[in-house]
């Protein structure tokens, strides 16, 4: 069945998260047809780039460039479109203009569902704070009062909350498991873009490979490969199963 009018959107704070956290699912909606939009909010050209760092003469515009290179290259083996902000990371800020050419992106795509960080990250300040925003464009997509010569107001696309790096001290709770297998191997492609990290490569691995241990003990589906993630809202249904 086609879903050529679906969408879906995924809010990274740097230019890999999307890969490591959410590629299984971009890659998976894209093979069905959805149109996935992935923002970048930054390059992680200072805090996520050591390896690039430590070759001489580097500069940060270089940098920049070699992570925007990276995640081109990812989001078009995982069939999403990329849009890149450079609000720089360690610190990033964003500035209300672009919550809300966000909260207009919200309505121009309508997603089906939306993906980013974690509410809470000790160890990544930029994550948490892409959550925030990424909630807040939300909300504020959903007034009627905000540009209301815009297309129809945003209905109430649920969140989820990709995988942290440390999940337990982020708080965070996987209640939803995606079965990944049939697009893994566009997934570890794409992680192997992202040649400035390439320590975890593995680690994210071994991170899907556990989530599909999971995945199967609480399904009768025998699963290899899976991506956890946890629903900000209540799931609203008409049927419990």
């Amino acid at each position: 069945m086609s879903n050529s009018s679906k969408t879906a959107l995924v809010i990274s704070a740097h230019s890999a998260d999307f890969v490591w956290r959410a590629g299984g699912a971009i890659a998976l909606y894209a093979s069905r047809g959805y149109a996935v939009s992935v923002v970048c909010l930054s390059f992680g050209e200072r805090g996520e780039s050591a390896k690039l760092w430590r070759q001489a003469g580097m500069t940060l515009d270089q940098v920049k460039t070699a992570r925007r290179d990276e995640a081109e290259k990812a989001a078009e083996i995982l069939g999403a479109k990329l849009r890149c902000f450079d609000l720089g990371d360690y610190p990033l800020r964003v500035p209300d203009e672009t919550i809300m050419e966000l909260a207009d992106l919200y309505r121009e795509i309508a997603p089906e569902f939306v993906l980013t960080h974690s509410l809470d990250d000790p160890y990544n300040f930029d994550h948490s704070l892409a959550s925030r925003v990424a909630q807040e464009a939300r909300i504020i997509a959903q007034a009627h009062g905000h540009r209301p010569e815009l297309t129809p107001v945003l209905g109430a696309p649920p969140i989820f909350l990709f995988e942290p790096h440390q999940p337990e001290q982020c708080h965070w709770h996987p209640n939803t498991l995606l079965d990944i297998s049939p697009v893994w191997d566009k997934k570890r492609a794409a992680f192997e873009t992202m040649a400035a990290q390439e320590h975890l490569w593995e680690y994210y691995t071994r991170v899907a490979l556990q989530r599909g241990v999971q995945a199967s003990r609480n399904s009768n589906l025998k699963i290899r490969y899976a991506e956890g993630y946890q629903r900000l809202f209540p799931q609203v249904t008409e049927e419990l199963a």
